[in-house]
């Protein structure tokens, strides 16, 4: 350690005093660790426990030249985990900021720290008897709700777009200032949590996906939980339905975007992925994987077809009722199995679960526990349910419950391109994915998530032996190859992995420059979260 980091090292024990600043074998596993195998040298962790100590520890953190990076739960699996993109940097631990500052029972406002999960405001939305719903995401009730708003995360519940639903914010700089909308600074503490462009240049984005600033607090708006709630499932039998489908689906959005929330469309080997236990090896070919008659006699065992739509429809009865009649009319032709299910519905499936003996019984209950867990996330409850799908390949048997993929050695890499939603576009994704896929040893897992009526966004997860350096280090060179080929042919993720944010940076020079120049103003000396898609 160099005598002016030892010094930056003094002077935060000073301030936050001597056990919340870590270094070394002090440093928990959990800031180290991360699905992707990506591993950094960590310098040292300073625990937060008030907004407050944020200004000096910048101000500490100038002083001394050192470089810092700000995380909240460190639960950003699959992209970088807590991981800074540069090596040597201290970790600013949020986790202990996790207040919620303002509720307006009335409006459906929330105003939070960033330590805040979502399992924490659900546990006191229903404390309180709030009927409001918590942007959910599938990564479970023990993960940050800013942190995936900050990186622009998407959910199926009324608010999809979960940074949509920020309308203010508060943040530290660089240099220790403090960065308020001029909407509260101009005293007006309600309007700005009610209003989200505020007055002149729209400044809050700045601070998504970037090193900008440490983000201290947000407020957020939650939708509010409606007369009723429903599910749709539906089945395309046949994989040359994907085209015909994808008409009607854009149709279905455009028709009823009030009351559909969002609608995602789930190819066999991702629902077996949920579903199904990976095969016994006599079951895969000479790579590990699936043999494409093992995923043919899956499908007939589990009743899962080529493709499956999953859409969630919100309203009061009587609309909710209108738009399933207008579904049936739009999907008629394309869809089969069509099911409109409710709470209620997913209870009744529980309950003949439990009477029914035997094999049948262990069956439809595995099926009821996905179908209650998911109606629980539609209604904004958080849970569990989708954590299953990162352990499909992991060689540790999964916990029933409290599933931490890093802390559990799951390998894991997120894919998440757009797409644009039009049939051949889909069907040109698809086809270009799959093989480099299966080519690097990886099983196709496809789920295409509407955002709005015009775009999906895919998410894929690249799932492998995290143990195995070369099934490693194909899942890496999987992810550049569909990144490089995928924007030659018009597909770009929205959302980075830290190993990938330089090969963008260089990728888009022009767009990147621009980032420069506004993070030289903001912070010349580059020394918060550096490297963060620049």
């Amino acid at each position: 350690m160099t005598p002016t980091l030892q010094a930056a090292h003094d002077a935060w024990r000073a301030l936050l005093g001597k056990s919340a600043v870590l270094v070394g074998t002090d440093i928990p596993g959990r800031l180290g660790a991360d699905t992707s195998s990506a591993s950094r040298r960590i310098s040292a962790v300073l625990q937060v426990t008030s907004a407050d100590q944020l200004p000096e520890l910048m101000r500490i953190a100038q002083a001394h030249q050192a470089k810092v990076h700000p995380v909240s739960t460190a639960s950003n699996w699959g992209y970088g985990g807590a991981l800074p993109v540069d090596q040597d940097a201290t970790l600013i631990d949020l986790s202990r900021l996790n207040r919620i500052i303002d509720f307006d029972a009335r409006l459906g406002v929330v105003t939070v720290e960033p330590g805040v999960t979502q399992g924490m405001l659900a546990d006191f939305l229903d404390a309180g008897g709030h009927p409001y719903m918590v942007p959910v995401t599938g990564a479970g009730p023990n993960v940050g709700l800013l942190s995936n708003a900050l990186e622009r995360g998407y959910g199926i519940t009324p608010y999809t777009d979960h940074f949509g639903a920020i309308t203010d914010l508060e943040a530290v700089l660089a240099d220790g200032s403090l960065y308020q909308s001029a909407l509260r600074e101009a005293g007006s503490d309600e309007l700005a949590r009610l209003f989200k462009w505020g007055i002149g240049p729209y400044v809050n984005g700045l601070f998504t996906q970037s090193g900008f600033g440490i983000v201290t607090r947000a407020s957020i708006l939650l939708a509010r939980r409606p007369e009723m709630i429903k599910v749709c499932l539906f089945n395309l039998a046949d994989d040359a339905l994907l085209e015909p489908a994808i008409e009607r689906i854009q149709e279905l959005l455009r028709t009823l975007p009030a009351t559909v929330g969002g609608l995602n469309l789930m190819n066999r080997h991702r629902v077996l992925a949920m579903t199904a236990p990976y095969p016994a090896a006599e079951h895969l070919d000479s790579d590990g994987l699936i043999l494409p008659e093992m995923i043919a006699t899956l499908g007939r065992q589990y009743q899962i077809p080529p493709w499956t739509g999953f859409a969630t429809l919100y309203g009061r009865a009587s609309v909710v009722k209108a738009a399933q009649k207008e579904i049936r009319n739009l999907l008629r032709g394309v869809a089969s199995r069509l099911l409109f299910l409710s709470p209620q519905h997913a209870g009744w499936i529980s309950n003949i679960a439990q009477r029914l003996p035997g094999a049948p019984g262990e069956k439809l209950k595995r099926t009821a526990n996905t179908l209650n867990g998911a109606m629980e996330l539609v209604q904004g409850r958080p849970n569990e349910t989708a954590l299953p799908l990162v352990y499909w390949r992991n060689r540790i048997a999964q916990p029933d419950k409290g599933r931490d993929p890093s802390r559990d050695r799951c390998g894991l890499l997120w894919y998440a391109p757009l797409v644009p939603m039009r049939p051949e576009d889909i069907r040109r994704f698809v086809d270009f994915a799959r093989p480099i896929m299966r080519e690097h040893g990886l099983e196709p897992l496809f789920t295409l998530t509407s955002q709005g009526d015009r775009l999906f966004d895919s998410t894929i997860p690249l799932l492998f032996d995290l143990q195995d350096t070369h099934a490693s280090q194909a899942a890496h060179r999987c992810l550049a190859r569909l990144t490089e080929q995928g924007q030659t042919l018009g597909f770009y993720p929205y959302r980075l992995h830290v190993d990938s944010m330089r090969a963008h940076a260089e990728r888009h020079p022009t767009s990147s420059q621009f980032i420069r120049r506004l993070r030289a103003a903001i912070d010349p000396d580059d020394l918060l979260a550096p490297g963060r898609y620049t």
